[in-house]
This record gives C-alpha cells, structure tokens and sequence, in this order.
C-alpha cells in the first residue's frame, strides 16, 4: 500500500484485504471527492493511482450533477459502475469527501464487488473520510 495522506497510511491492509476476498479485483484506492488519492494498493504505481483517482473523481462528479438533475434533488450519489471492454470501474463514497475506487476485471462478480466494497466502507467510513482542502488565501493587491 502507498499512502499520501497521514490519516489513509493504516488503509493499505483494508483495500489489500479488499482485492484478496473478491474475486476480478484487480486494483484499489481511495480518494477525495477533487481526485486527490489518499492511499492505494501496491499493485498500481503511483502516476497509476493518480491517474486512477482523477478519472473517478470525473465519474462520481458526472453522477453528482445527474442526481441533482434527475434524483431527488439531493446530489447524492452512493455508487457508480462503469463497464467498459476489459474491466468494470466500480466507485463508492466512503464517508465525508472520500471514495473508494476499485477495477475489476471484465468477468467479475459485480454483485460481489459491490456488496465486498460497501461492507468495508460500512465498517470503516469515519476512517475513510477527506474533509474538503482549505481554499489558499491571496492577499489582495
């Protein structure tokens, strides 16, 4: 697991366990809501991983604008899924400002994918979550 943030740096054994229990999962990670990865599994580099978060992080804010257009009104978004040739890219919200990533291969399970990455962030939310970055203060000229 590779960390980027201090509060991520005990997730590596979650999302390894994640891919070791769910059959097709190929690669995980967790980022912030503006596509910043918190922490990954050791099997994608870290240009990967960035690569990763801010392709999710374009999905999950797609589906943002969807539910607030045509859902109840809220945003909200629980899960998103995307199937494509080769893989399937599932994304979850994790708590506050946060999401899990997962890539699956084609021929997945994708119940059990999505059941296996809900169970984790049912039990870990609060430790998965990335209040949003301080907006940078420019001095006025």
């Amino acid at each position: 697991m590779t960390a980027s943030a201090t509060g991520a740096a005990g997730l590596g054994w979650l999302l390894e366990g994640l891919l070791e229990r769910t059959p097709g999962a190929r690669h995980a990670l967790v980022l912030s809501r503006d596509g910043l990865k918190l922490c990954h599994t050791a099997d994608l580099s870290a240009d990967r991983a960035d690569q990763l978060s801010a392709i999710s992080a374009g999905i999950q804010s797609l589906s943002h604008g969807a539910s607030v257009e045509f859902g109840d009104g809220s945003g909200g978004v629980r899960q998103s899924m995307t199937e494509f040739y080769g893989g399937i890219l599932f994304i979850a919200e994790a708590g506050e400002g946060s999401h899990v990533a997962v890539i699956a291969a084609e021929d997945a399970d994708a119940g059990l994918v999505g059941h296996n990455m809900l169970e984790l962030v049912e039990q870990l939310g609060e430790h998965l979550s990335a209040p949003p970055r301080p907006a940078e203060h420019v001095p006025a000229q």
